[in-house]
């Protein structure tokens, strides 16, 4: 295990798989305690926490639907309980809200029902989850915002998913704004087209639509899961300590 960074805890959403798997692990290699949450996959996270400790490092997994904004105030009391019990602490260092999904679908049929659910998972959990955390969040903490290169042009279909990427911008910047004063940091992670099984897996699997989009990348190719994770260890090292309010776009050069 890599201790670049020892003694601190970053709390990840939707981290049992993909992205937010690989923040955990590249996180943990570099010395970081680590709580994340799964929605339903318990055997996925438990292998990540067997994973992790094996590597002499230390991670629980807590159970929250980020589709259920109420659920925030349930979480922030389990996530109190739990750092107590895995780590003897009250307090973290850093919160990433990657937790999302996605959805394909004309602006015109798009369902209020459907728009909803996108702006409750990627935008109001999110807001409210970080409320709920801030008092166990320490004075020179950092929260990172987990966008999409949606935001900044134009795909068929994900009018409703970029246009909550696009909010989850503006709030982070308004954030970072009004949590000066204690020192913590927001900042934005927004990853390119990445070859994972979000949104059907398509990136990943479909070797022609791979291979378009891989025209529209600089470097050549998709972005890998790991791409992010090493890259989000990178942005909570203290290396970054004077980044803030800003985006930070890990793409490989897409759309240039």
């Amino acid at each position: 295990m890599d201790t670049t960074t020892t003694n601190k805890i970053a709390v990840i959403t939707g981290a049992s798989r993909g992205l937010g798997r690989s923040m955990a692990e590249h996180l943990s290699r570099r010395g970081w305690g680590v709580i994340g949450t799964y929605q339903s996959r318990r055997d996925a996270a438990d292998a990540i926490v067997a994973e992790i400790e094996g590597a002499g490092g230390k991670a629980a997994f807590l159970p929250f639907d980020a589709a259920d904004p109420s659920s925030t105030t349930t979480f922030a009391d389990a996530l109190r309980e739990q750092l107590q019990t895995t780590f003897g602490r009250s307090d973290f260092d850093a919160l990433v809200n990657n937790a999302g999904v996605g959805l394909s679908k004309p602006f015109v049929d798009t369902t209020e029902a459907e728009l909803d659910a996108i702006l409750d998972i990627h935008v109001k959990t999110p807001f409210l989850l970080t409320q709920r955390l801030l008092p166990m969040l320490v004075d020179g903490g950092q929260v990172l915002n987990v966008s999409s290169g949606l935001a900044t042009f134009v795909g068929p279909g994900m009018s409703a998913y970029a246009s909550a990427k696009g909010a989850i911008e503006v709030l982070s910047r308004y954030q970072a704004q009004e949590l000066g004063a204690r020192r913590i940091r927001v900042n934005v992670l927004r990853p390119g087209a990445i070859a994972t099984d979000f949104g059907g897996g398509a990136v990943r699997d479909n070797a022609q639509y791979n291979a378009a989009v891989s025209s529209m990348i600089a470097l050549g190719r998709p972005g890998e899961a790991d791409d992010i994770g090493a890259g989000v260890a990178a942005i909570l090292s203290d290396d970054l300590a004077w980044a803030n309010g800003t985006v930070i776009e890990l793409s490989g050069g897409q759309r240039l």
